[in-house]
C-alpha cells in the first residue's frame, strides 16, 4: 500500500557516552536513518543507528543498531471513529530491537493510545511485552519483560523562527539473565530544534540544528546513570 504520508530524516549526533560496563565516557559519533510514514492501516516508525566511538573494548565498536513499530490503527481498520475525550485513536503495535555488537533481538508486542492533540503535534502512549527472541555470545540471554514508551513531537514557533520539542522517554521493567537481575531503566532522549533550513535558505522543514539529552538511569540495566547533551544536525529529505 502507498504511503498516505512519509517522513525520512538523517540525523548526525556527538557527545560524550557512558560505557556502563567499565563507567568510562568517551566520544561518539552517531549517524541515524529514521523513517516515519502513514498508510491505509496504520503507520511505520523505525530508524537505524550507525555507532561508533572511536575505542576498541567491545562496546560501541561500529554498533548497528536498530528499531521498527509497525502500528495497526484500529479506527483505520474498523471504519470507525475511536476517540472519546483526550485519546485520538487505538492500535495494536509490534516491535522488532535489533544490536548487531551485542547480537541481540527483542520482540515487544502491545497497545498504542494515540493523545488528541493540535495539528501538528503527537503524542502516543506504547504498552508492550519485552522478549528475547534472538542472542549471541556476547549477550546473556533475558527474561521477559515489559516496557511502557511515551513518544511525541511538539513543534512551536517564536516570533518568525520555529522550533520542535521531540523524541521519547521509556521505562522497561527489571528481568533476570543468566548472570543475575537486570535492573528496571528509564531512558529518555529529548531533542531540541531549530529550523536552520527555514531561516538561513528559506527551505523550511529541511535542515535542523539543536541538541538532544540523553538520560538513562540503570543504563542496560547495569547501577549507572547517564546524563549527556549532544550536539545534534538533522536532514529531512
Amino acid at each position: 500500500m502507498a504511503a498516505e504520508w512519509s517522513n525520512t530524516e538523517a540525523q548526525l549526533q556527538y557527545g560524550r557516552l557512558d560505557n556502563p560496563f567499565t563507567q568510562t565516557r568517551t566520544s561518539t559519533t552517531i549517524l541515524t536513518l529514521q523513517h516515519a510514514s502513514g498508510w491505509k492501516y496504520g503507520d511505520n516508525f523505525f530508524f537505524v543507528d550507525f555507532i561508533n566511538d572511536g575505542e576498541r573494548d567491545g562496546f560501541n565498536d561500529t554498533d548497528v543498531y536498530a528499531e521498527w513499530y509497525p502500528n495497526f490503527s484500529l479506527g483505520k481498520i474498523t471504519g470507525c471513529d475511536l476517540s472519546f475525550g483526550p485519546v485520538k485513536d487505538l492500535g495494536i503495535i509490534a516491535g522488532f530491537n535489533y544490536s548487531s555488537d551485542a547480537n541481540v533481538e527483542k520482540f515487544l508486542p502491545g497497545f498504542r493510545v494515540a493523545w488528541n492533540l493540535p495539528e501538528g503535534a503527537f503524542l502516543n502512549t506504547d504498552i508492550t511485552g519485552y522478549k528475547d527472541i534472538g542472542y549471541g555470545d556476547s549477550a546473556p540471554k533475558e527474561g521477559s519483560s515489559y516496557m511502557i514508551d511515551f513518544n511525541g513531537a511538539f513543534p512551536f514557533s517564536i516570533g518568525e523562527q520555529d522550533f520542535s520539542i521531540e523524541g521519547h522517554i521509556e521505562y522497561i521493567h527489571n528481568r533476570t539473565s543468566e548472570f543475575g537481575d537486570v535492573k528496571s531503566w528509564v531512558f529518555a532522549q529529548p531533542q531540541f530544534r531549530w529550523d536552520m533550513g527555514k531561516t538561513l535558505f528559506n527551505s523550511p522543514k529541511q535542515l535542523f540544528v539543536g541538541i538532544e539529552y540523553q538520560y538513562w538511569r540503570n543504563k542496560l540495566g547495569v547501577d549507572v546513570t547517564e546524563s549527556t547533551v549532544q550536539a545534534l544536525l538533522v536532514w529531512r529529505f
